[in-house]
């Protein structure tokens, strides 16, 4: 899919909070959007997504304003997972994958493709939970189902919102690894840096709502641009197996052992 992010803007309460952001995203990778908190992440990913029509400038999927298309044909092509929020709803994990088909359901609610909702399950490694209650999983579980939910849906883009949060070590490093495997075109918004560094392929950097960097993070994420973004000290070492950067941050505070 070919994704453009022509000098798009958005406002809210007055305010522009994305303002000019120019990127073409790379087909089949995945994207990190980084930046300080209020640096405009989230609603950059909802202009991307369609959800928000942008005052200025536009995201065109395959040369088409994305805001612009029919809501069914928009759920067919572009899938978001949003920021988690407790689940109250009792439902099992099919249950709440199954959600993923709704694009594609006729009139009287069947699924053309039913083998579909397997099909994801078992590329997010969730088909084990299946039939468990989906307010029963662990975090780590739960962000495996969304994702099953959201390739239930077949899309050519998958955008992601801060999809690590809330998860340990060990449950971000495998969730970002199933992300970048996926060979889909994927976007996240991301506050760790060592996690973009190691698992996207291309990263955009916002600050105030403005795009002030973007590349492959070896290029990109350099102590002066975190110096200028985040205001901090920092020093960017290789990774001695991967040779994808590490940053250290150094800090102002005395340590004492």
């Amino acid at each position: 899919m070919d994704v453009r992010v022509e000098r798009v803007g958005a406002q809210l309460g007055g305010r522009w909070v994305v303002d000019g952001v120019e990127a073409t995203l790379p087909a089949g990778a995945l994207t990190g959007v980084l930046g300080p908190n209020g640096a405009g992440k989230t609603t950059l990913l909802r202009l991307v997504a369609g959800l928000l029509p942008p005052g200025r400038g536009a995201v065109l999927v395959d040369d088409a304003p994305v805001h612009e298309l029919p809501r069914r044909d928009r759920a067919r092509r572009v899938a978001l997972l949003e920021q988690e929020s407790s689940a109250t709803v009792p439902l099992s994990v099919r249950e709440v994958v199954e959600l993923g088909r709704t694009p594609y359901r006729s009139l009287w609610g069947a699924d053309p493709d039913p083998a579909a909702v397997d099909r994801a399950l078992t590329s997010a490694g969730a088909l084990p939970l299946a039939d468990r209650p989906f307010t029963m999983l662990s975090g780590g579980e739960r962000q495996r189902v969304q994702i099953a939910r959201a390739l239930a849906q077949e899309p050519a883009l998958l955008l992601l919102d801060e999809p690590t949060n809330h998860l340990d070590v060990s449950a971000q490093l495998a969730l970002l690894a199933f992300v970048a495997a996926l060979g889909t075109t994927s976007v996240a918004a991301l506050h760790d840096l060592n996690l973009a560094a190691a698992f996207c392929e291309h990263v955009l950097v916002l600050s105030g709502g403005r795009l002030v960097a973007a590349g492959h993070p070896v290029d990109v994420l350099r102590p002066a641009l975190l110096r200028e973004v985040y205001g901090v000290e920092a020093d960017v070492l290789e990774h001695p197996r991967t040779g994808r950067p590490v940053i250290a941050f150094t800090t102002s505070v005395p340590v004492h052992p």
